[in-house]
């Protein structure tokens, strides 16, 4: 795979992933939580085909390849972060929404 078919690689998945974690929250916030645990599990997946992406290019570099450090993957490795960043504020949103939901309470839009 050549370094750009992977950096695009690594912003298609991050998005992907970021995306779904954001859908989940969204899920929760409906009280379903079942739909969101499952969104949680596609962004996982994603994450994971992402990460994928990001270790071919650090293998690459460590085999003496060398890398060019561009825009493009300066901006892939972004959407990674931020896609790891809220996945996991995801999950915490998810369980305030299911304690909420225990409690009888719930959390609407503003």
């Amino acid at each position: 795979m050549n370094m750009e078919t992977m950096v695009f690689s690594l912003i298609t998945h991050s998005g992907d992933a970021r995306s779904s974690a954001l859908e989940a929250i969204a899920e929760a916030k409906k009280g379903n939580f079942e739909a969101a645990q499952a969104k949680l599990t596609q962004a996982d997946e994603a994450a994971s085909a992402a990460h994928k992406s990001q270790t071919e290019l650090i293998q690459a570099e460590a085999g003496g390849e060398g890398v060019e450090i561009s825009l493009l993957l300066i901006h892939a490795q972004d959407h990674l972060m931020n896609a790891m960043t809220v996945r996991q504020l995801a999950e915490e949103i998810i369980d305030l929404h299911q304690r909420l939901a225990q409690d009888g309470a719930t959390c609407t839009a503003v």
